[in-house]
């Protein structure tokens, strides 16, 4: 199944959540698309409330079904709880870390600036958006990516950056200092039926 790429918005009030990070989506109309969107009151089964959280995480952090899947199989081989593990490989890809350290405004933007070979890890350029960032590498961009006016306009909007990483502002590098904790994660995110989904 292929990367979703249609209307984000939509899918983020269907969804009941802000998929771009930016919560604009919900400002407005913050119920599911459609004529009867305000009104509707439909029970959802537990598959139903299961598969609608796996979806939210995964258009969330932007992965198709098989990249999703990958990395929930790989969580399930570590030591820990599997749900969170999940959580953490999904915030340690490059792409994420880009999007966290502000160099752009949103995943997608962030997982281009990858894919055309913008950002170094430790030093070395790397155009793999999956690729999974261990505590103490240095992302950063490289010289001539740092004049993009995208990243110049995220960099302008950026106000927060999570505590497990460390920006340094002139450099425009960041370091992915440790993994997170769960609770630094989204917490609009019920992992654990993720796990049931998967589980069944």
């Amino acid at each position: 199944m292929s990367r979703y790429t249609g209307s984000v918005w939509k899918k983020s009030r269907r969804l009941g959540i802000s998929l771009t990070g930016t919560g604009k989506e919900l400002d407005k109309r913050p119920y599911a698309p459609g004529q009867h969107g305000p009104n509707q009151r439909k029970k959802i089964s537990e598959y139903g409330l299961q598969m609608q959280e796996k979806q939210k995480l995964r258009f969330m952090y932007g992965l198709n079904e098989r990249q999703f899947r990958n990395l929930f199989d790989k969580a399930g081989k570590m030591k820990g709880i599997h749900g969170e593990n999940f959580m953490i490989l999904l915030e340690s890809r490059l792409d994420n870390l880009v999007y966290r350290l502000g160099l752009a405004r949103t995943r997608r933007q962030a997982r281009q600036l990858v894919n055309h070979g913008h950002i170094t890890v430790d030093g070395s350029r790397v155009d793999i958006p999956s690729y999974a960032v261990k505590p103490g590498q240095v992302i950063g961009l490289r010289e001539r990516s740092q004049k993009l006016d995208i990243v110049k306009e995220a960099i302008e909007v950026s106000t927060f950056v999570p505590e497990y990483l460390t920006f340094d502002a002139d450099k425009l590098e960041g370091t992915y200092s440790r993994y997170p904790e769960r609770s630094e994660l989204p917490a609009e995110i019920n992992e654990a039926l993720i796990v049931e989904f998967y589980s069944r």
